[in-house]
């Protein structure tokens, strides 16, 4: 292998161990659109809003999209949410 290659396959394990490691500050709630009824897990670290604009907010915000996924579960099995 040549050393190029080999250099950026280093850094490149290097910055995938390095986000791995790193805190993730993630967190999630669900929207309902109001067409459909459809909810949907958003995740709140996206910087923009989602579009259309024509939903709202039916849950509180959790730390793990596993907890969202359980709360959207709920959500259906109450009659709040479509699939």
């Amino acid at each position: 292998m040549r050393p190029l290659p080999a250099l950026i396959a280093a850094a490149g394990l290097a910055v995938a161990a390095l986000l791995a490691a790193s805190p993730a500050n993630a967190a999630f709630h669900l929207i309902r659109w109001q067409g459909n009824g459809f909810c949907q897990v958003w995740d709140e670290s996206v910087p923009t809003t989602p579009w259309p604009s024509d939903y709202t907010i039916v849950s509180e915000s959790v730390p793990t999209f596993v907890e969202a996924l359980a709360l959207k579960e709920g959500l259906i099995r109450a009659g709040t949410c479509t699939f």
